[in-house]
């Protein structure tokens, strides 16, 4: 007799993600109440996304982080919390996706703890070294721009990543 294969979300990516949607809400609540609003609807919206297995959860969980973390970028003028904002929530799309991957293909008892975490890894390099190279074009470039120019790069930034994964 044959068993069910579970095919929910993978377990290590989930709770990789859901931490990553709660660094970008957490980034967004030190810039404004407004903010937090943005970042604790993506933090419920990818945490129910992973544990029922929903790509559209997960994605619009990541778009309103996003919406969060750029209105707190922009009300507070403060760079230095947009970019970890912008970067968790890139994370947090990105192992959302990863969790429920897995889940289908491999099934959630199937041993893929390396997997995920090689995964995760390689994902934080480029999303940290991808904001880091914008924070210095921006210190570089900007002359006297105002944080709304970090803004407009970041969003550039997560537009080309979506684009190219598709």
């Amino acid at each position: 007799m044959t068993r069910e294969i579970d095919r929910s979300p993978a377990r290590l990516s989930s709770a990789l993600a859901v931490t990553a949607a709660a660094l970008s809400a957490g980034t967004s609540a030190l810039a404004s109440t407004l903010a937090l609003a943005g970042g604790a609807a993506g933090l419920l919206a990818v945490t129910l996304g992973v544990v029922r297995g929903s790509r559209r959860a997960v994605t619009l969980g990541a778009a309103a982080l996003l919406v969060g973390a750029l209105v707190g970028g922009l009300l507070s003028g403060a760079p230095l919390l947009l970019l970890p904002g912008v970067i968790a929530t890139v994370l947090a799309w990105d192992l959302g996706e990863q969790a429920i991957n897995v889940g289908e293909q491999l099934g959630r008892e199937a041993e893929t703890t390396q997997l995920e975490a090689t995964h995760a890894a390689g994902s934080t390099v480029v999303a940290v070294g991808a904001g880091g190279l914008g924070y210095g074009i921006f210190l570089v470039s900007s002359g006297g721009q105002p944080v709304t120019a970090l803004v407009f790069l970041l969003l550039a930034a997560v537009v080309l990543t979506s684009a190219l994964r598709n």
